[in-house]
């Protein structure tokens, strides 16, 4: 038995969930989202109160500890609802439904998400962060509380009402069937309402609070094609900008490697601390795709290295350890209750670990006497910009030292999704910088996920966390695994990779396309039932699902010849086709999949024995030459590889006795080029 001044524990305790184990301690009457807590407040006749958020949430934490630790508010919530606590990580159906709800009743969401529902759901009235008591205009969270009570027992019918115009006006889409297919001209027009928005002095796009945005940076590297040369000119050297400053400036942790989540200054200066995931991944991607296009620009590749140094060593299992494979969610912005005091120095601390050379270390990373964050630190921010080598000795002495403190929390939770989108920056840093360690792990990664990450029936599953995987996955887990999939093939990895990439593409056509909308849903159809079925969003700080899979759908149709797949992807274009024209810059993934439709895939299929140091050379100029969407095919002669369209094979062979590289577009073939350069002059 535990001992008797233990702290008491609510239903949360059993959670595998790092954030819903947080509030295992809470006063609230917590309930894990699921049908015993409907059926409670159906059987109590109360609204249900739904909390949603994640670990590394910081004003999660705030209202945690001023709403949800006060015995008197928790005592308030308890006798007058069904509490339910969801971490959004683990639930993106039920968040986007929720922060859909919000932003449609406010304008505006965020996290915490405070949510009050039918007992069968439905919302009807929906927030972000309430204070416990009245502060700047905002109602306090006891208030809120007893005007929903009250609401519910002598206004139901208007409650009711309420809850049911939301969930019309969800299902509401305003599609517009006349819309022109998108096309090159809303590519332009996207690309030029973000360029408009750049900010120029600073990198990325508007104010503070600044955000990396990668998926826009992804797709200005797309439109660079289609647009006239001196606004490509200026997108290519406002994307570099851009990656350049958040290197540099304090969106990076300059000592441990690795990008916080974004800026409250809009000069990249003092970050909120948290650390995701998909951030390391989806920025790995832009900054390779940008240093490909500037040849390789050392300023653009440092980054690179050290980021997948800080996903090795802080985001990963240790070797050999009983907790699975992959990459870990998140780790938190505070420590000792306090935000960012893991990361900061002062010339004193500074001192005390680098000796004589702490004042030189300071002037070039901003530790000044005049400290630029709170009580008396300051967050590294390297103003001197020099050569990444410089002070490399003294970084290594400070990580050392700086693992002596008290770290944040890690979420150990593995998400299909954000490990889908690191494997695919892992691979493809693997194939443009020659690094074959770095591609067996990613391939170890995805085998982690596509293996030990199913159900019984063999379907993935979203979340593996506390030694075991549940949650069915969602249409961003599978886009972001057939994405990851294609990747490790085209990099080299093995034929495998493709046959699960092309089961994946299957999926998605079967468990997410509904024919009769001709779109996606974000859950599945042998999903679990909820008050309304959500489609995927534009794109955030994680790429639009519908754009990402419509992406892979064309990637692994075209490789397959599976014309279901091709068509899929054309009819959720389609689906879309109004809102893209109508707002064009707010679905950048959707625009870098029409891209690859003007443009037209292009596959190189590279014949050669596979220990032969020529078809090496080939391959290996392949990919740094084509499109990052375009298609790399790696067989030895007479090889055919399972899933792999027979036409792309056919008369594929040696020329000469030597290696050779057959370039495909569309229905039209080159001619065998045998040496790099001569398979460069062909793209």
């Amino acid at each position: 038995m535990p001992p008797e001044d233990s702290p008491k524990t609510n239903r949360l305790a059993d959670a595998t969930s790092a954030y819903l184990r947080q509030h295992m301690n809470n006063p609230v009457d917590w309930h894990p989202w699921g049908e015993e807590a409907f059926a409670e407040a159906r059987r109590r006749d109360v609204p249900v109160c739904v909390s949603i958020g994640y670990s590394a949430c910081h004003w999660c934490h705030v209202m945690e500890h001023e709403s949800f630790e006060n015995p008197e508010i928790a005592a308030q919530m308890n006798r007058d609802f069904v509490c339910i606590k969801v971490d959004r990580e683990e639930r993106p159906d039920v968040d986007q439904i929720y922060m859909d709800t919000v932003t449609s009743l406010t304008g505006h969401g965020g996290w915490p998400l405070t949510v009050f529902c039918t007992p069968e759901g439905k919302p009807f009235y929906a927030g972000t962060y309430y204070p416990p008591v009245r502060r700047f205009g905002t109602p306090a969270f006891p208030e809120i509380l007893q005007a929903v009570c009250t609401a519910w027992h002598d206004q139901r019918d208007q409650v009711e009402g309420t809850a049911q115009r939301i969930l019309e006006a969800l299902s509401a889409r305003g599609e517009d069937p006349e819309a022109p297919f998108p096309g090159k001209a809303e590519i332009q027009a996207a690309a030029r309402e973000l360029l408009a928005r750049a900010d120029r002095k600073r990198g990325g796009f508007g104010d503070a609070p600044k955000f990396p945005t990668p998926t826009q940076l992804e797709f200005l590297l797309a439109a660079v094609d289609f647009l006239p040369e001196d606004e490509a000119t200026a997108v290519l050297e406002h994307c570099t900008f851009s990656l350049v400053e958040m290197s540099r400036r304090g969106l990076y942790d300059h000592v441990g490697g690795g990008f916080h989540r974004y800026c409250v200054d809009a000069a990249w200066t003092i970050p909120h601390f948290e650390k995701m995931l998909y951030d390391q991944g989806l920025l790995i991607r832009a900054l390779l795709e940008t240093a490909r296009r500037r040849f390789g620009d050392e300023e653009l590749v440092w980054p690179v290295r050290e980021t997948l140094d800080y996903l090795r060593r802080e985001m990963s299992p240790e070797p050999g350890s009983d907790d699975g494979g992959g990459f870990f969610a998140s780790q938190d912005a505070d420590s000792e209750g306090e935000e960012g005091l893991f990361y900061v120095w002062t010339p004193e601390s500074l001192a005390a670990v680098l000796g004589p050379r702490a004042d030189a270390f300071a002037a070039a990373y901003g530790v000044t006497p005049h400290p630029n964050f709170e009580n008396g630190t300051s967050h590294l921010v390297d103003v001197a910009r020099e050569p990444r080598e410089h002070f490399e000795i003294e970084r290594e002495n400070l990580l050392r030292a700086r693992a002596k403190r008290i770290a944040p929390a890690t979420d150990r939770k593995r998400v299909a999704a954000w490990n889908g989108y690191a494997i695919s920056a892992m691979a493809r840093a693997a194939a443009l910088q020659g690094d074959p360690d770095l591609l067996a792990e990613a391939a170890a990664a995805a085998d982690f996920v596509n293996t030990t990450m199913r159900d019984e029936q063999g379907r993935l599953l979203r979340v593996f966390a506390e030694g075991r995987a549940h949650v069915g996955a969602f249409l961003d887990d599978h886009a972001a695994m057939l994405d990851a999939g294609l990747e490790l093939q085209r990099a080299g990895a093995g034929h495998a990779h493709f046959e699960t990439a092309l089961a994946t593409a299957h999926a998605i056509r079967d468990r997410f396309f509904d024919a009769d909308l001709g779109d996606f849903f974000l859950s599945a159809c042998d999903g679990e039932p909820l008050a309304h079925r959500p489609r995927s969003d534009h794109d955030g700080a994680t790429p639009h699902a519908s754009g990402l899979a419509v992406l892979g759908l064309l990637r692994a149709g075209t490789l397959a010849g599976d014309d279901s797949l091709l068509e899929v992807a054309q009819s959720v274009l389609r689906a879309w086709a109004g809102h893209v024209a109508r707002q064009p810059a707010a679905f950048p993934t959707l625009l870098r999949a029409v891209a690859v439709l003007e443009r037209g895939l292009c596959i190189a299929v590279v014949v050669g024995e596979a220990e032969d140091p020529a078809r090496e050379a080939l391959l290996t100029r392949a990919r740094r030459v084509l499109g990052p969407e375009d298609l790399v095919l790696a067989v030895a002669p007479g090889e055919t590889p399972p899933g792999i369209a027979a036409s792309f094979l056919e008369g594929r062979d040696l020329k000469g006795g030597r290696a050779a590289a057959y370039l495909c577009r569309g229905n039209e073939c080159s001619l065998a080029a045998t040496t790099p350069d001569e398979l460069e002059a062909r793209c």
